[in-house]
């Protein structure tokens, strides 16, 4: 079960989402993968969402599209997902539900599409697709046009969380459906990104209209107020991208980084002319008050001219920014390939500021298919899952390597490949790298009853 583009919009109708300058190497790596916890559905969840994060005190917390308690007010059967905190005792790790949404008849949050972040004091924050006060419809019923809320842990040990709705959005020119994982500045402010709304644009006009936006949430300046959204950015879908995958990242500017799932060149010859996607800055005003200023870094344009193999397309996760100001990301197809990494470089020719390099192209074999997103260690190294193919058709961990001194190439290898149940199945989001580990989340497998084959794990792979 890959997460195509035509998946990612049916998210919400099913209540939920080689060659490299050259010829690289491909090769599999020993390691050992261990599932740390294997969700059940009723009443601890199903489906995790966008990887997981520690805390201060080193435990795992993260969010799943499904499951909790019956009874809620969304489907009897997926349920609107729950929080959950995970702790290690003696080397075993245990899992608590810290909340389970309620939907939005409560005016409670439903269906994360992204993962969590913390702060100093170890308070969560993430997104709900569905849920909140908002009136969207979906196939003639009200659910809610999805939140942005904050998990508060208990000042006594023992007693429970608190969760908080910040920011339901309205379905208007404030966004919906928020995507992805969200990110803090350095005054405390959230941003992050709708993948519909923001009152321009015409795009997957029978689902929802618009093309999305890019948000900035305040906390307030008196305690006990409301927190304040306000859209930094709409997309049009044109030539400026359309549909944008959230996890935004900053850089020392100020700057944010993103990719479009869509837009940006309406010619693209793989998606009937609605395009392939974008990579994006947004870069803060001089003055106050002043509007930002966005800028399309680079329009994927897969088997556009003078690209026999293609440049990708569709990216389906954010960036990330490595050394010299150089940016990395994926693309979920491909013309010639079922994905790609890609590097951004600046270019001196001034009518093309940026260039675009495959670093490597997946070809739906023992190397994988669609990836996410890619996380980076102190070397350079690049880590990242694919949800799909690999030795055992259930996905992999891979690295890439960037070259030697002297050399071209990157190495790219094949890490790990699940095996699906009783191990984890498809991998999806971004890994996390604590110490020599990789933590991640795998979408359906483990030992769970789910029907898909697994209700999804949490995992830890050491190299």
């Amino acid at each position: 079960m890959c997460l195509g583009s035509y998946s990612r919009i049916a998210i919400g109708l099913l209540m939920l989402f080689c060659l490299s300058m050259g010829i690289s190497t491909s090769a599999w790596a020993g390691g050992k993968e261990q599932v740390l916890y294997s969700f059940q559905g009723i009443p601890d969840g199903a489906v995790p969402v966008g990887g997981v994060v520690f805390d201060s005190t080193g435990n795992l917390y993260g969010a799943t599209t499904e499951g909790g308690a019956a009874g809620s007010s969304c489907n009897s059967d997926a349920q609107c997902g729950i929080v959950f905190q995970m702790k290690q005792k003696n080397g075993t790790w245990s899992e608590t539900v810290l909340h389970v949404f309620e939907g939005n008849l409560t005016g409670d949050g439903a269906t994360p599409a992204g993962g969590l972040i913390v702060d100093a004091s170890n308070h969560l924050f993430g997104t709900t697709a569905y849920g909140g006060t908002g009136d969207c419809l979906l196939l003639g019923g009200e659910v809610g046009c999805g939140t942005v809320y904050e998990m508060t842990p208990p000042t006594t040990p023992g007693e429970s969380w608190t969760e908080t709705v910040l920011y339901s959005f309205q379905g208007g020119s404030d966004g919906y459906f928020p995507m992805g994982n969200l990110v803090f500045d350095d005054a405390g402010n959230l941003y992050g990104a709708t993948y519909y709304g923001g009152g321009f644009g015409v795009c997957n006009q029978g689902i929802y209209p618009y093309c999305g936006t890019i948000f900035e949430l305040s906390p307030p300046k008196t305690k006990g107020s409301a927190w304040t959204e306000k859209v930094l950015y709409s997309f049009k879908s044109d030539t400026d991208g359309a549909n944008p995958n959230g996890s935004l990242v900053f850089d020392k500017k100020g700057a944010l980084y993103g990719t479009t799932f869509f837009g940006g060149n309406q010619g693209c010859p793989q998606d009937a002319g609605v395009g392939c996607g974008t990579v994006f800055k947004l870069s803060p005003p001089a003055k106050k008050g002043h509007a930002w200023g966005y800028e399309v870094l680079y329009r994927f344009n897969d088997g556009g001219p003078q690209q026999a193999q293609g440049d990708g397309e569709n990216p389906a996760a954010g960036v990330v920014l490595g050394e010299g100001g150089v940016i990395y990301g994926t693309t979920e197809r491909g013309v010639t390939a079922d994905g790609t990494i890609f590097v951004l470089t600046l270019s001196k020719n001034q009518s093309e500021r940026w260039r675009e390099t495959i670093l490597h192209f997946f070809a739906n074999g023992n190397d994988g298919a669609f990836p996410t997103g890619l996380v980076v260690d102190g070397k350079g190294d690049l880590y990242g899952p694919t949800p799909a193919s690999g030795s055992y058709g259930a996905g992999e961990i891979f690295r890439l390597k960037p070259p030697k001194k002297g050399m071209r190439l990157w190495n790219y290898t094949t890490l790990y490949n699940f095996r699906g149940s009783p191990d984890g199945d498809e991998p999806t989001g971004y890994l996390t790298l604590n110490g020599n580990n990789l933590y991640g989340v795998t979408s359906v497998g483990g030992t769970g009853p789910c029907q898909q084959g697994g209700c999804g794990t949490v995992f830890q792979f050491t190299p």
